[in-house]
């Protein structure tokens, strides 16, 4: 007999629960581009899990790998103890990196690598004698995960309110302009000057007080949205003169998405510290990690006397051995495959075409896309109720799976995708957008 699972006990994130329950959607098997659903449908994965599964899933080398490392070394103290496969995975990580960011914090997810970031950003100012420097910047719609750090910097209103008082943060513009650039295709064109605000926040509370900025190179569950031509260069410059550390949260952009190891490269620009997760391990096992600058890993090692711990901050399971076999191995496929510039090639420019084909239709008033990302936003409907979850579930019925925020839909397939679930992606909103009224 077949057994029945209760769906009681599970207190889900990000998710209406009681609505969930009431009509679950739940997956119990993947492969490639697929995803199954307890009854058996198929479902065309169009947001690689949660921005995540970049090399498809059912990789079978990557379980492999980690079943190996389990048999060899399962666990091993991170703190005042090493592994070679930890040590292995980091030199091979920077080798991805960009230049100068030859160092690396492991964490669990996204979340903690971006309270590591920011704790790094805060011991790099202490430690150069910057006693006055602690406040930080973030920017609206903006995302960095959930712990209390990632929600000071981050602008997602519902991620903030009912938690009381926050760190000391204050917040950038978004650069999201649908009167300006509605239906860019790759970056669009207006907007780098929003970029001065940062040298009005950082006059207003004085450049000794502001010790870093945060910003996603492409926000993400904020939308999908893209910087403007000249945007984060000009942040990078007005970081550099006023001795602010610049991070780049690249959980989402990081591991091939834009056609690049990570956006910097893309868009040649070069932080200070860039967070990442997600695609690090193709979404197979938690991992996260923070690259930084040599100068800063320097600069706070040095501060501390000889043998005294020189940062106060780490994770049980920080560079655990079975997560960084998981690593390596997706490492290799990415190389193997090539799937780390895959996106900038003619998929990707396939992609882009299939997206702006849906201009026309009258219920959606923008789509943005780089790579393989891409957002279509619909028209907020008279009654003001946001229209996109009913589109992922309509989606869903349709077999195909999209992630939803607001009134816009976005897209982030893993990097295997060919053209012929291009296709039936564009296919399946289309006809759905059409249903929807202008």
């Amino acid at each position: 007999m077949e057994k029945k699972v209760s769906y009681d006990a599970f207190w889900m994130p990000f998710t209406a629960n009681r609505n969930f329950k009431a009509d679950p959607r739940i997956i119990n098997r993947a492969e490639g581009m697929y995803c199954y659903s307890d009854n058996g449908t198929q479902l065309l994965d169009a947001t690689a899990g949660l921005w995540c599964v970049n090399a498809g899933h059912g990789r079978k080398e990557i379980g492999e790998a980690m079943a190996k490392q389990v048999a060899e070394l399962d666990y091993s103290s991170p703190f005042n103890f090493g592994h070679d496969i930890g040590f292995e995975f980091a030199e091979r990580l920077v080798s991805f990196t960009p230049p100068g960011l030859n160092k690396v914090f492991f964490t669990n997810s996204g979340s903690e690598a971006v309270e590591s970031a920011l704790k790094i950003a805060l011991a790099y100012q202490q430690a150069k004698g910057n006693t006055g420097k602690f406040k930080l910047i973030g920017r609206e719609l903006g995302y960095h995960g959930v712990n209390f750090g990632g929600i000071s910097v981050g602008g997602l209103t519902p991620n903030r309110k009912g938690f009381g008082p926050l760190l000391p943060t204050d917040h950038l513009s978004h650069t999201l302009d649908i009167a300006n650039n509605a239906f860019s295709q790759g970056l669009p064109e207006h907007g780098a000057d929003k970029a001065e605000q940062l040298e009005q926040l950082i006059q207003f509370h004085g450049a000794d007080s502001v010790a870093a900025v945060i910003v996603e190179p492409i926000s993400g569950a904020g939308g999908v949205i893209l910087p403007p031509k000249g945007y984060l260069r000009r942040l990078r410059e007005i970081c550099s003169k006023h001795d602010v550390v610049l991070i780049f949260d690249e959980v989402i952009t990081g591991w091939g998405r834009l056609g690049a190891s990570f956006a910097s490269e893309a868009f040649d620009v070069v932080p200070d510290l860039i967070t990442s997760a997600k695609g690090i391990t193709s979404g197979v096992v938690p991992l996260g990690a923070v690259f930084a600058k040599d100068e800063i890993y320097q600069t706070v090692v040095n501060s501390a006397p000889e043998g005294a711990v020189e940062f106060f901050h780490g994770y049980t399971y920080s560079g655990h051995p079975v997560a960084c076999a998981a690593g390596l191995a997706t490492l290799d496929i990415y190389q193997r495959e090539g799937l780390l510039e895959r996106a900038s090639g003619e998929i990707g420019q396939y992609f882009q075409q299939g997206l702006h084909s849906l201009k026309d239709i009258p219920s959606i008033v923008d789509i943005r896309n780089y790579g393989l990302i891409g957002a279509i936003q619909f028209a907020e409907p008279q009654d003001g109720k946001p229209i996109g979850f009913d589109i992922l579930k309509r989606c869903y019925d349709k077999g195909v799976m999209v992630r939803s925020m607001g009134n816009t839909i976005a897209l982030s397939p893993p990097l295997i995708i060919e053209k012929q679930h291009i296709d039936v992606i564009v296919d399946t909103l289309s006809n759905i957008a059409k249903d929807i009224p202008a």
